[in-house]
């Protein structure tokens, strides 16, 4: 389950092998359908009947997808996966979009689509206790309902009374505005207590929400760390860097150093923010990256070592929980996602933009051993 924040990118998170391949093998419905002449329908054919189809069939969406977006997994160890096939000519037009859920045995349980426009923002997820929640739109509180591990839609109740953060709280968005949810009441609200110039926010599992706060002022930029609408702690960003990406996972947080509107290195605490360490080399090419601090993807393993890199580009994991050494990945494909359940790392191969055809590795890939092995996850999409 991801309990780091989110930057608008897509993130995915993914279940163990063994009932994930079953969830991904069945993604891609078999059954081609025919063109009007009675030969095979090709991709771009059933590409655009799909997209254009006013009540598209999800098993359908899935397979003109080719692969999955997003996907996470609720605490029963069920899947959601979400699916976007967008307008390929143009920006504009028909789409549509999917999701389906995946039980822990592999079957599919339940599953969704609706037709779209290209312009919107596809519907993204957060696993929570029993089940999973819809994010609102960017800038918006309210849109956000609950689906249980069956498929059923709930109810979420969205409050403007800010919420003292507890353990269980999932963030749901950020900055603006910033948002939490609460399983045990299905309500999403702000968070209680957060500085007034706030610009990224992480929740970890045990309710400590750390934010980086960002005065418009000549003042140093600071990251904060507060429980139940109490500050615990603070530290201050050193010179001559800008604050970032934050994450946060078991007393172990991290927030990207940004200079020349690119990322140069991280600030890094194993022990609640008693002691800080700033990692400006470790073995990580910083001047390489992209100019895009936000494309950064920073996230944090069970056992304490941080993933980092780009979307669509190179990643380095810590050698050890220090988070001082850092060796470069060498992934199967270019993936467009990645993230880590566990220790598990897992990465998605997808294009970049809506296309008729399959891009090189497509699909779902998985190391259990840092990044060393890799194995496709489920079938190879049609």
């Amino acid at each position: 389950m991801r309990w780091l924040s989110g930057r608008g990118r897509r993130t995915v998170v993914l279940v163990a092998v063994g009932s994930t391949a079953l969830a991904l093998a069945a993604c891609g419905a078999d059954g081609v359908g025919g063109g009007a002449d009675g030969e095979p329908e090709g991709r771009e054919e059933m590409y655009q009947r799909v997209i254009e189809d006013p009540h598209p069939d999800p098993a359908e969406v899935i397979d003109a997808a080719g692969a999955p977006g997003d996907a996470v997994r609720a605490d029963d160890g069920s899947l959601l996966l979400t699916y976007d096939a967008g307008n390929v000519e143009d920006d504009e037009g028909p789409a549509a979009t999917a999701w389906r859920i995946v039980g822990p045995d592999g079957r599919t349980v339940a599953q969704h689509a609706e037709h779209a426009d290209a312009e919107d923002i596809p519907p993204r997820f957060e696993a929570v206790r029993g089940g999973f929640v819809r994010v609102p739109p960017p800038g918006v509180a309210d849109g956000a309902y609950a689906l249980d591990v069956r498929g059923k839609r709930h109810k979420v109740v969205s409050s403007g009374t800010p919420l003292r953060s507890r353990p269980g709280d999932v963030l749901l968005a950020e900055p603006e505005p910033a948002l939490i949810y609460r399983p045990s009441t299905r309500t999403v609200a702000p968070p209680a207590g957060l500085p007034d110039d706030a610009v990224r926010i992480a929740v970890d599992e045990r309710g400590t929400v750390w934010s980086l706060d960002q005065p418009l002022s000549d003042d140093p930029n600071r990251l904060v760390w507060q429980r139940d609408g109490r500050t615990l702690g603070s530290t201050t960003v050193p010179e001559p860097f800008l604050g970032g990406v934050v994450a946060a996972r078991g007393g172990t947080a991290a927030l990207s150093l940004i200079r020349d509107e690119g990322v140069r290195g991280l600030l890094v605490t194993t022990d609640d923010g008693e002691h800080w360490r700033t990692v400006l080399a470790g073995g990580i090419a910083w001047t390489e990256l992209k100019p895009d601090p936000d494309a950064l993807v920073l996230e944090l393993l069970t056992d304490g070592r941080l993933l980092v890199g780009e979307e669509s580009g190179r990643y380095w994991l810590a050698d050890d929980r220090t988070n001082s050494a850092f060796h470069e990945l060498r992934t199967p494909a270019r993936f467009t996602s990645f993230t880590v359940a566990g220790t598990t790392l897992y990465g998605i191969a997808d294009a970049t933009t809506a296309t008729y055809d399959l891009v090189k590795g497509e699909g779902v890939w998985t190391s259990r051993d840092g990044g060393r092995q890799w194995r496709r996850v489920g079938g190879v999409p049609r």
